[in-house]
C-alpha cells in the first residue's frame, strides 16, 4: 500500500469522526495540502479558519498566501517538499486556539499523518503547534526557541523538528529589519531549505515505492 492511499484510508475516517465538538460545527474537515510522496517536510499550523472550513484546504487565506511566499522566496516548493496539516482538522469557532481535549481528539490523526509521510523534518507553525509537541516553561517563547533544532518524539520514533513564527503573525509585523520577525522568519526557512532539502532531486519519485508500515496507522483510526 502507497503513502497516498493509507492517507486516504485515515481520511476517510477523520471525516466520519464526531470525537469532539468541533465535528458538529465544521463545513468540511481539513485534511492536508501537498503531495505525500515527494514531501520531505510536515508542515503543521494551528488549525482551520473560516477560508480553509470553506475549501478544505489548510492555509489558503491572507496568512497563508503570506506563507507561500515565504516559501517560495526560500526556495521550497509547497508543491512537491512540503506536506501541510494542522493540530485539528475542524475550524473551532470564531477561530479560536483550539482547546487541549479538541486536539487530544484529533491526535491520532495527526500521528498518523506524520507517521505515514515519514518526514526528514517537522516544521512547528506557530506556538500552539510548538506547545502540543514541547512542554514549555513560563519563560520560554516562540521567539525564544523559534529556529532552533530539537527533537520530538511521536508515537515512539523521533523527528527533527523546528519552529517558526505562524504567518499569521507576520501580518501584523511588516518590518524587515534585522532581528524582526519577518527577517527571522526568512533566516529559518533558509536554514530549512539547506539543511533538509539541500540534496532533493524532485526527479525521483517515490510513488512506486510501497508503504509497508501501515498496520499501527491504518487499525488505529
Amino acid at each position: 500500500m502507497m503513502k497516498k492511499d493509507c492517507l486516504e484510508i485515515v481520511r476517510s475516517k477523520c471525516e466520519s469522526c464526531k470525537a469532539c465538538a468541533l465535528g458538529a460545527t465544521r463545513n468540511n474537515i481539513v485534511f492536508s495540502d501537498g503531495n505525500p510522496s515527494t514531501a520531505k517536510i510536515v508542515l503543521i499550523g494551528e488549525a482551520p479558519g473560516e477560508m480553509e472550513d470553506e475549501t478544505g484546504r489548510p492555509f489558503v487565506g491572507r496568512a497563508g498566501q503570506l506563507l507561500n511566499d515565504f516559501l517560495k522566496e526560500a526556495g521550497i516548493s509547497r508543491d512537491e517538499d512540503v506536506y501541510v496539516i494542522n493540530t485539528v482538522k475542524c475550524r473551532p469557532p470564531k477561530n479560536r486556539v483550539p482547546s487541549d481535549e479538541e486536539k487530544a481528539s484529533c491526535r491520532k490523526f495527526l500521528n498518523a499523518q506524520i507517521d505515514i509521510i515519514n518526514p526528514r523534518a517537522i516544521v512547528l507553525c506557530g506556538a500552539t503547534a510548538l506547545k502540543s509537541f514541547v512542554e514549555l516553561d513560563k519563560k520560554q517563547t516562540i521567539s525564544k526557541v523559534r529556529g532552533q533544532w530539537m527533537t520530538i518524539n511521536v508515537d515512539g520514533k523521533d523527528y527533527r523538528a523546528i519552529t517558526i513564527f505562524h504567518p499569521s503573525y507576520l501580518l501584523r509585523n511588516h518590518s524587515l529589519d534585522e532581528g524582526s520577525p519577518r527577517r527571522l522568519m526568512k533566516q529559518d526557512l533558509a536554514n530549512i531549505k539547506n539543511e533538509i532539502l539541500a540534496d532533493v532531486d524532485h526527479s525521483q519519485d517515490d510513488n512506486q515505492v510501497e508503504y509497508m508500515n501501515t498496520s499501527r496507522e491504518i487499525a488505529m483510526v
